[in-house]
């Protein structure tokens, strides 16, 4: 089993030398209580001296990173599992401007420009 992850019910989550077991209880259907996800999430970025953040922001952090490295918007859209391109073009398009303004700019000084 890997690290972290919790076996079948009545069982023991096992973790490596380093990590702690994860403390997100699942719930009677055996799927994690977001309630408690949320909590342990926060006590991570607490025990870290991360400010706090919802566990949601990790998917724009995930998907603005991406951008900004070059990764096509329909590979971003497909990792998102967002039907249609248009959704994931229209939450990141302030990303999308910022990398057009920049590559404006690359292209400037290419040229010679002041």
């Amino acid at each position: 089993m890997r690290p972290g992850r919790w076996p079948a019910r009545g069982g023991r989550a096992e973790s490596g030398p380093d990590e702690r077991p994860c403390r997100a209880r699942p719930s009677s259907a055996g799927r994690l209580d977001p309630a408690n996800m949320t909590r342990r999430f926060g006590q991570l970025l607490d025990r870290a001296g991360l400010r706090r953040i919802r566990f949601h922001d990790l998917r724009h952090s995930t998907a603005t990173l991406l951008l900004k490295q070059g990764v096509e918007l329909v590979v971003i859209k497909e990792l998102l599992s967002h039907t249609h391109i248009g959704v994931t073009a229209t939450v990141y398009a302030h990303v999308r401007l910022r990398l057009q303004r920049d590559a404006i700019d690359t292209l400037s000084t290419a040229l010679g420009s002041p």
